[in-house]
């Protein structure tokens, strides 16, 4: 199937990606000449674990091929997906323009039936406008499908090639049986396809982000309690997540959520129920806790020294999650921030997201290519991304080069015995302090 993907962020390249490796015929397109350029020299714009060598695997079969001229990409196309940016807008709502101007442009260049398919995250009713528009300058049969995408940075290939599901909006017959013939290779052990009317699918990305955030924050403000009355979160985390009803999915308390999904979608949601007059409390509620649990380790720092002012503080981990480079949203940014505002001396070390964030603080941050060097005569170190590095560190080294063994463990994962006995002050998320053996 010949197809163009409109967008080479994250969402377009991984999606053109994986179904250039099926076979099909994938043309990415984009407006960033530069960004084009670099694709077309095998550079990958985006760190993803598997997604340089299968871009490059299929460059080289001639299965993909990316270009900045949208319009012939899509004359070509028997199905285009838009996979542009929806960026919050000032008013937290998602910014549609790109959407919208994929939409004039398809309906420009149609000259025979082709569907245009939202992989996109947008919200509910944008399947709806982009009909209106592409109908507003073509009388050439089309179809709009919404075909949200469901993939976890860091794991994106394979949640692509072996998705858990696959929802496809629309009511139109033609479009459902291309879109099944162009999924049915990814589910052909199981057919995990739920098709569903465009409203719905469209609400169905949004509703699965808010779950997932929701039981993140919930734990997160379980996790403020237990240090509270003095349980224990972990012990908790564990009681709960064996209910079979609940599960021990997304129940681990941290620095709060970040990323490129979460915090727009959310918030996007939010806007929406506004417009037609639902609270949507829940969700609010959902924001309000993570924007809060995110200073809660700088918080500890200083509940712990006082007065940070000459004060080093070493953060292990700036990209939001483990396995990527994208910064967006990081807990670890607004460690940085309520660091420096109180005037400590920060050192950072991250196996990718350090030029990224080298491009917002420049020479006010110490990097650190190594993560020992980062901790060297740090009075504190703490934990906010558990990159498989930072897991199991040499704490015997990392104690000989502190200036002060303080410990803050953003991710709960060090243990507690060890760093006690060799020393450390430990203080974790919802766990009691340890204090040296």
């Amino acid at each position: 199937m010949h197809l163009a993907i409109v967008g080479t962020g994250y969402v377009g390249l991984v999606a053109g990606a994986g179904f250039s490796d099926f076979g099909n015929d994938v043309v990415c397109c984009d407006v960033d000449a530069d960004k084009i350029d670099r694709l077309n020299r095998g550079e990958i714009p985006i760190y993803e674990p598997g997604l340089d060598d299968l871009i490059r695997r299929n460059m080289k079969a001639g299965r993909i091929r990316f270009t900045t001229d949208i319009a012939e990409a899509m004359r070509a196309a028997e199905v285009v997906f838009t996979a542009v940016g929806t960026p919050p807008a000032a008013d937290g709502s998602a910014d549609l323009s790109a959407v919208y101007k994929v939409a004039e442009t398809f309906g420009k260049t149609i000259d025979k039936y082709k569907v245009i398919v939202n992989k996109s995250t947008v919200p509910v009713g944008t399947a709806d406008k982009v009909r209106e528009i592409i109908s507003s300058v073509t009388k050439v049969p089309f179809a709009v499908c919404s075909n949200p995408e469901f993939l976890k940075e860091g794991a994106a290939i394979a949640d692509f090639m072996k998705p858990d599901r696959v929802v496809i909006g629309s009511d139109d017959p033609r479009a459902l049986d291309i879109m099944r013939q162009l999924y049915s290779p990814f589910v052909r052990t199981q057919d995990r396809i739920h098709v569903m009317d465009a409203r719905s699918a469209e609400l169905t990305k949004y509703a699965a982000n808010a779950m997932l955030a929701t039981r993140i924050s919930f734990m997160n403000d379980l996790a403020l309690l237990a240090e509270k009355v003095g349980a224990d979160i972990e012990l908790v985390r564990k009681g709960v997540g064996s209910d079979t009803r609940i599960g021990p999915k997304f129940l681990f308390p941290g620095p709060g959520y970040g990323g490129s999904c979460f915090p727009k979608d959310l918030s996007a949601l939010v806007h929406l129920a506004d417009q037609v007059g639902h609270g949507l409390d829940v969700v609010r509620a959902v924001e309000a806790v993570n924007k809060r649990q995110k200073r809660v380790l700088a918080l500890k720092i200083e509940k712990h020294f006082g007065d940070l002012k000459n004060k080093v503080v070493a953060v292990w981990g700036l990209a939001f999650k483990p396995e990527t480079d994208d910064i967006r949203e990081s807990p670890a940014l607004v460690l940085i921030d309520e660091l420096l505002a109180r005037g400590a001396t920060v050192k950072v070390s991250d196996p990718e997201a350090m030029p990224n964030v080298k491009a917002i603080y420049g020479d006010r941050v110490t990097f650190c290519n190594s993560m020992y060097d980062a901790v060297e005569g740090a009075d504190a170190l703490a934990l906010v991304t558990e990159w498989h590095s930072f897991r199991a560190p040499d704490f015997g080294r990392v104690k000989q080069l502190m200036r002060t063994p303080a410990l803050f463990d953003g991710r709960n994962i060090w243990p507690t015995q060890e760093v006690a006995r060799l020393g450390f002050t430990y203080e974790a998320i919802g766990r009691r302090p340890v204090k040296p053996a």
